[in-house]
């Protein structure tokens, strides 16, 4: 059996994974970054658009060479056809770019191993290693070798289905309720506007939305999120998409390049990211947006701030559950506020129906507010106050 010993184990090298490996390296903490597939990247699931704003924070400079659209902004359109437009600086995390993101995670990778970190491909964990009550670090296969590595610390980045984390005893589970079906095609031979990503909501996406990001001319991935409670059988997500296609001229004689399904979560915050040396980033750590289901800009920050927490405690010499706290209250300050107003907006849309949302639309098309939640919540306030009586409890939150 192969034995391993480093500072900090990142296990998944996804967006979030190699942006901790890329700090705790740069922090001078040896550094071993492990992913169980033998392409980062690929295959991709993800509707891929990201915003710009978190680049700077992030220190990820923008490289041509995995942008696929630039986007002015985003359409959402209402069950009757109507939408409303939102400028790209005012969308959110998931519109300002449509990227490629198999050449996106390779570059943050390499970014990682440019600071020093080591990259291990096809190696997987199968279990943790611990003693009293502290993970040791994971044991599994590389290349279908037998392995074991101890780190210091350890970082669960594998996703939303993050084994990992449960293995180290981590409270990750998850309601139905929390829980978004989502299938996706590339398409092309379409008619789609490169100018905007265009957002469906209603019953035609219920729980969820259907979203079309440009990928470039003809081109767009194509897709849907249904809230698992309100599916009857698992293969509904992708009928309801193929349907909805069907029933769009400009959609309907599109060819299908790729597809992907899985699950994203829409939860609130969970009680603590880490333990006795170990700790949750990104999709791992149940960090994707509750209301949008994006994942890539809390993912990276996350992983920043948990990388500059491991090489610290490898510095000071403790990796114990009270040091590592630094990061738990380090990303509840960035984003815990605006996750769990996204979150309670998500419960909230949740129980809407069509006539509802098409007064929404209506409103916002009119009014034209910059769109985060808060905005167009005081601008639906002030013209239909009536309308937005649940959600008066989101203006102060």
């Amino acid at each position: 059996m192969r034995v391993i010993e480093t500072d900090v184990l990142v296990v998944g090298a996804g967006p979030g994974g190699s942006t901790a490996a890329r700090y705790a390296a740069r922090g001078g903490a040896r550094t071993l970054l492990i992913e169980k597939k033998q392409e980062i990247g690929s295959p991709v699931r993800c509707a891929e658009g990201i915003a710009q704003s978190w680049m700077e924070e992030c220190e990820v400079p923008l490289d041509p060479a995995w942008v696929a659209c630039t986007p002015e902004g985003a359409r959402i359109f209402a069950p009757n056809g109507r939408h409303a437009v939102v400028s790209s600086g005012h969308a959110g995390d998931e519109v300002g770019l449509v990227i490629e993101r198999t050449l996106f995670d390779k570059a943050l990778a390499g970014y990682a191993a440019q600071a020093g970190a080591q990259i291990l491909l096809k190696t997987h964990a199968c279990g943790v290693i611990a003693s009293n009550g502290t993970v040791r670090g994971v044991k599994g296969k590389s290349m279908g070798e037998d392995i074991e590595i101890y780190a210091r610390i350890t970082i669960a980045a594998d996703g939303f289905e993050s084994q990992v984390a449960r293995w180290a005893g981590m409270e990750t589970g998850l309601d139905p309720c929390d829980i978004i079906s989502t299938f996706q095609y590339r398409l092309c031979n379409i008619e789609c506007n490169p100018s905007y990503c265009d957002f469906y909501v209603g019953s035609c996406a219920p729980g969820g939305y259907i979203w079309v990001f440009p990928k470039g001319p003809g081109t767009a991935n194509v897709g849907i999120g249904i809230a698992a409670t309100r599916l009857a059988d698992p293969g509904q997500t992708k009928a309801s998409l193929d349907r909805w296609i069907a029933g769009k001229p400009e959609f309907s004689k599109g060819q299908a390049l790729d597809m992907t399904a899985g699950g994203i979560s829409k939860n609130k915050p969970l009680p603590s990211l880490v333990s006795s040396g170990f700790m949750m980033v990104g999709d791992a750590a149940r960090l994707i947006n509750p209301l949008t289901g994006g994942g890539i800009v809390n993912a990276c920050i996350s992983g920043k701030l948990a990388g500059e927490t491991a090489a610290d405690s490898v510095a000071r010499g403790d990796s114990g559950e009270k040091f590592l706290q630094k990061y738990d209250r380090a990303w509840r300050d960035r984003m815990q506020k605006s996750h769990i107003r996204n979150w309670k907006a998500k419960q909230k849309f949740d129980t809407l129906d069509d006539g509802f949302f098409n007064r929404i639309i209506q409103t916002l098309s009119e009014t034209k507010p910059h769109a985060n939640t808060l905005s167009m919540l005081l601008a639906l306030a002030k013209k239909h106050p009536t309308l937005v009586a649940d959600f008066v409890d989101l203006l102060w939150t």
